[in-house]
């Protein structure tokens, strides 16, 4: 591989989690963000309460991450070899983080009334 490209990491993602997964992670982030960029327009402000419960479930997020990661890729914790994949560990902890932070987010502000900010 001597380049990077966005097609060539697509390519990879799916070989890792297999073409219908990789796609259907796909979708779901979109259809997440897009309920969420509409709970933000339509409450027209941020629940601090909400935001503080959403902040809560962000470690449950990123070992829930890191578990999927390393089921999907047959992997363990012993298997880190160098800065470079505790890097990646770090990333895919980070991102499912922030994805717990806004799943959870959005849940509270769709499935139950608008509490006082």
């Amino acid at each position: 591989m001597k380049e990077l490209t966005f097609g060539t990491l697509i390519a990879v993602f799916e070989e890792i989690f297999g073409r219908a997964l990789f796609w259907a992670m796909v979708a779901a982030a979109v259809l997440v963000t897009l309920a969420y960029i509409y709970v933000l327009v339509r409450d027209r402000s941020v629940s601090w309460r909400k935001f503080l419960l959403a902040q809560l479930s962000m470690p449950f997020g990123a070992v829930a991450a890191v578990l999927f990661v390393q089921v999907m890729t047959s992997s363990h914790l012993r298997d880190l070899g160098g800065p470079v994949d505790l890097i990646v560990l770090l990333g895919v902890a980070g991102m499912g983080a922030i994805g717990a932070a806004i799943l959870v987010y959005t849940l509270q502000s769709l499935l139950f009334k608008k509490a006082a900010t």
